[in-house]
């Protein structure tokens, strides 16, 4: 692992991190903000997963997460969104390829050598975090926005007992009825959509639920609102009555600006389940 940058934010540091990927079999980059109290013992950690097109710079820059987490003790992580570099396969549509993993393991050529997000996220990453860092790992919560939405959705409920809670912002809700879920999980899966429905937020939370509590926070002016299906998550977290609190914000977008707007939510929402 090599650091290429540290920044003092909050009374604690901003660092951007990179390392030789097994499961991606490229180089990685990640964010990693460790407050305060990271430097007399480990302390809680909290994923946020990014979107469509994102890096891990889009929300470690704009999210407005770190000062939120500060006052919580927190740590935060911010992963890239897909494998990079030379020799990884790309699409030239801005959803598919480089920025758009949508955090599964890929089956399919092109994609079948470097996509392997779900283990990236699950398993190498986290295993790398405790080794280097003063972090709980005992203690985890995560959350992310859109593509990332999904991302977390489907992890927290895939690994029971790992994430105390989880929550998202406008998260790609039911991808296997959407433009934006079937393109992309029959390029990385194959056409088998019995495959896919482990990647399906809404399947999931009816078949297995999450142990623990969720939060959701939508746009009611989301521009993809037809591609992102909020409605079948809601629909599925009543027929599962999950402990769960969905909100449809009026007004808010697709953007940061509404990331941003209520991240002071998010982090508190983790923040009371990682401290209990």
């Amino acid at each position: 692992m090599q650091t290429l940058s540290e920044n003092a934010a909050f009374g604690g540091v901003q660092g951007v991190y990179t390392h030789s990927s097994k499961a991606c079999a490229c180089d990685m980059t990640f964010g990693l903000f460790l407050p305060e109290e990271a430097q007399d013992g480990p302390v809680p950690l909290l994923w946020y997963l990014s979107g469509l097109t994102c890096t891990h710079e889009n929300a470690m820059t704009k999210a407005g997460a770190q000062g939120w987490a500060a006052e919580q003790g927190i740590a935060l992580v911010f992963p890239d969104t897909s494998p990079r570099g030379e020799g990884v396969a790309d699409d030239a549509a801005y959803d598919l390829g480089q920025g758009a993993g949508f955090y599964v393991n890929a089956t399919q050529d092109p994609w079948a050598p470097h996509f392997r997000m779900w283990d990236y996220i699950a398993d190498e990453l986290p295993a790398l975090l405790e080794e280097n860092f003063a972090l709980d790992m005992e203690r985890q919560a995560i959350t992310g926005h859109s593509m990332g939405g999904h991302g977390a959705l489907t992890l927290a409920m895939a690994l029971p007992g790992r994430f105390r809670s989880v929550s998202a912002f406008a998260p790609i809700a039911n991808p296997t009825g959407s433009d934006w879920g079937r393109k992309q999980l029959s390029a990385y899966l194959g056409d088998d959509e019995t495959a896919w429905a482990a990647h399906d937020a809404s399947l999931v939370m009816r078949d297995k639920g999450f142990d623990g509590p969720v939060l959701i926070d939508q746009g009611a002016s989301d521009q993809f609102l037809e591609l992102l299906k909020p409605e079948a998550l809601a629909d599925a977290i009543a027929a599962r009555r999950q402990e769960a609190t969905f909100r449809m914000q009026k007004g808010y977008d697709h953007s940061y600006f509404f990331v941003s707007s209520f991240m002071e939510d998010h982090v508190t929402f983790h923040a009371n389940a990682l401290w209990r």
